[in-house]
């Protein structure tokens, strides 16, 4: 992540209740941590947190019936989207995740 999209000290309260009010979303950002610096791909972070692809999907991208896309886990510059392929996208925790994550655990 570029300096310039760090979230700002404004943005942390948001992004700590957006992880307390969503236990999926708390488990792939804590996933991801355990995994890092590596990513993984939404089917396989599900297995891993014992959930279903959509709501990985959703947690990480938004999804209106369910996760607001201001919450989204990309949105909040916790995770980040890496483009294998035209088919394959892998996530991976970003710097200012492992930080937030970290911060949280304390």
């Amino acid at each position: 992540m570029r300096e310039k999209e760090m979230p700002s000290d404004l943005q942390r309260p948001l992004v700590i209740r957006a992880l307390r009010r969503s236990t999926v979303r708390k488990k792939i950002i804590q996933y991801l941590y355990d995994i890092r610096p590596n990513g993984s791909y939404a089917a396989e972070i599900a297995y891993q947190v014992h959930t279903t692809p959509s709501n990985v999907s959703g947690a990480i991208k938004g999804m209106p019936s369910r996760y607001r896309n201001a919450e989204s886990l990309i949105k909040l510059h916790l995770v980040e989207q890496l483009n294998l392929s035209d088919h394959m996208k892998i996530y991976r925790l970003t710097d200012f995740g492992k930080e937030i994550l970290e911060t949280i655990d304390e």
